[in-house]
């Protein structure tokens, strides 16, 4: 009989919620949570490194935490690593290559509750309802602004993964032009759903919104600069619900005051939570604290995915990354 893993799940969700915590400990009695039901972020490498320690960890449940060459070193023990999430951009896969330790994900768990942020981005955004609403909450009483349909409107996606294709589904009854630009060609979902794949400058030229739908890797960090957010027409929308650095947020802060750029949607910011106020300030900007996942359904899904994935997981071979 195979010896079960010592588990640790230092993520905040497994302290705050009852039911998830309960799986976990049905699926494996010893596991450690973290001691805080009042946790709302993400521990430091450092903090991260002590808890591992102090529970002498052969598995552990991450969500932002690092799991870093670093992590790894310190607590020789780890067997498996489980992710809590979609994004996988805190986790060194070479890393984890290098010390022999498995990898436990699910995709496309979340990907209906950021497809819906997504398009209540692009309604809001469109119809201006967070400026007169921060007015009318102000004291003032203004004219209603005019904005513009979601029906009809080009939507521009970066990125048809999971999300961007739930994105799509969700998009049909709107009678949008959907173009998609993506390194993997899905011909036949784009026949099936009436999608035009497009080089990135068509793209960037044609997309009344664009919403961003990509990982955080090395290729896509910073991708978003002032010469490719120069591209973008000046009527455009542009969303993101993905990652925090893939678009440069000083870049971005400019284009919005000059008024070369409509309008953004941001869930997601680097580094996080967000520090530029002016930015957040801004009429025509929309953040929320990353909070695209953040439904009940999609926080139960993510938490038993993560506990499926310390015992259904994979040996990475070297270069793999999701």
């Amino acid at each position: 009989m195979t010896t079960p893993l010592r588990v640790a799940a230092p993520n905040p969700i497994f302290s705050r919620d009852a039911q998830l915590r309960a799986e976990l400990f049905a699926a494996h009695p010893d596991a450690c949570v973290r001691d805080d039901p009042a946790a709302t972020s993400y521990m430091t490498e450092d903090d991260f490194i002590a808890f591992l320690q102090a529970t002498r960890a052969e598995a552990v449940i991450v969500g932002l935490e690092p799991m870093t060459e670093r992590v790894l070193t310190a607590v020789p023990s780890l067997r498996v690593v489980s992710k809590f999430g979609a994004g996988c951009d805190t986790v060194d896969f070479d890393a984890l290559q290098r010390h022999g330790v498995r990898f436990g994900y699910t995709a496309g768990v979340n990907k209906i509750d950021v497809a819906e942020l997504a398009i209540c981005f692009m309604i809001a955004g469109l119809r201006h309802v967070i400026p007169m609403n921060v007015a009318l909450r102000s004291g003032a009483r203004p004219r209603p602004e005019t904005g513009r349909r979601l029906n009809k409107r080009v939507v521009g996606i970066h990125g048809c993964g999971n999300i961007g294709k739930e994105l799509v589904r969700l998009l049909q009854p709107f009678g949008c032009e959907l173009l998609v630009h993506d390194i993997v060609d899905y011909a036949d979902f784009y026949a099936q759903y009436g999608v035009t794949a497009v080089s990135l400058d068509e793209l960037l030229a044609r997309s009344e919104i664009l919403t961003l739908h990509l990982p955080k890797t090395k290729q896509t960090l910073g991708l978003y600069d002032e010469s490719k957010l120069a591209q973008l027409r000046p009527d455009c929308l542009l969303i993101n619900t993905c990652r925090g650095g893939i678009v440069n947020e000083r870049a971005l802060k400019a284009r919005l005051q000059s008024g070369a750029l409509y309008a953004a949607c941001f869930d997601v910011f680097d580094p996080e939570p967000p520090q530029d106020q002016e930015l957040i300030d801004l009429p025509n900007f929309l953040a929320t604290p990353h909070m695209g996942a953040s439904t009940d359904v999609s926080r139960t899904a993510m938490g038993r995915a993560a506990i499926r994935g310390l015992t259904h997981n994979i040996e990475l071979a070297p270069g793999q990354f999701f």
